[in-house]
């Protein structure tokens, strides 16, 4: 909506039956909870609305969006059992309607919140590579105030970039699984353990860990981190994966 307008959020439980199931194909019967969200903004033709899932498919201009968002809502949901219907015509904005199966079932208790323990910082040098800016500033704000030194990518290509400069002063790198420009996370890993074998590495996800590549994961010995991530969750990983197999009890010193 460029120029302002209204954004609708409802949710509610529906009851789904053989007679919706056949004008929607990829619906299951039983009962769904809905959530919509409807916009009046300029909406979408149907050139657009047979694209807007894939990753990488983006109608903003060059630095303003990955076209990653609606592909990783897409896969969270799949992973739910769920699916996305979405309705839109040129001037008369989009209807996302997402359904989630529902569950009558009662937690058999609610674990409440604790206070999570301070995790160790450290001195160790770390290359940030995510192409979203808020996601990106977010994980340097909070392991620079762990006392680690970070260094920053927006993409695989830059971070090569980065590496060919300080190659030796990193121990570990904190990676998106996808990205655009054509070096994927995956990518970047495998070309910097060829001149680093000893290189701690994390990678980061909207998707969960069974849908990366798990024989990558395993050979590597990466970690994994599911976003979206709290604080705790982001130091916590990074200073196990830094004390993984390096025989650290606690923080490491670097001499960089």
């Amino acid at each position: 909506m460029p120029r302002g307008g209204r954004l609708t959020i409802g949710i509610e439980t529906v009851d789904l039956d053989a007679v919706f199931i056949e004008t929607h194909p990829q619906a299951h019967a039983g009962r769904f909870v809905r959530l919509r969200v409807t916009d009046n903004g300029i909406g979408m033709d149907s050139a657009t609305l047979s694209r807007i899932f894939e990753p990488f498919f983006t109608t903003k201009d060059i630095g303003k969006g990955t076209g990653l968002g609606l592909a990783t809502v897409y896969g969270i949901v799949k992973q739910h059992e769920g699916w996305v219907e979405v309705n839109s015509e040129p001037g008369k904005g989009s209807t996302f309607d997402v359904f989630f199966p529902a569950s009558d079932k009662v937690p058999d208790f609610v674990e409440e919140a604790v206070a999570a323990a301070p995790v160790a910082g450290g001195s160790e040098t770390i290359l940030i590579v995510e192409d979203e800016p808020v996601l990106r500033s977010m994980a340097r704000d909070i392991l620079e105030e762990c006392g680690y030194r970070i260094l920053e990518a927006s993409s695989g290509r830059e971070a090569l970039d980065v590496w060919n400069q300080h190659a030796k002063e990193i121990d570990l790198l904190l990676t998106d699984m996808v990205m655009p420009d054509g070096v994927s996370g995956a990518d970047l890993v495998e070309k910097l353990l060829a001149s680093q074998p000893r290189l701690k590495i994390v990678f980061t996800s909207g998707y969960t860990a069974d849908a990366v590549n798990q024989e990558m994961l395993t050979r590597t010995g990466a970690s994994f981190l599911s976003k979206p991530y709290a604080q705790a969750e982001l130091t916590k990983t990074v200073r196990d994966c830094l004390d993984k197999n390096s025989g650290n009890n606690g923080p490491a010193t670097a001499n960089h």
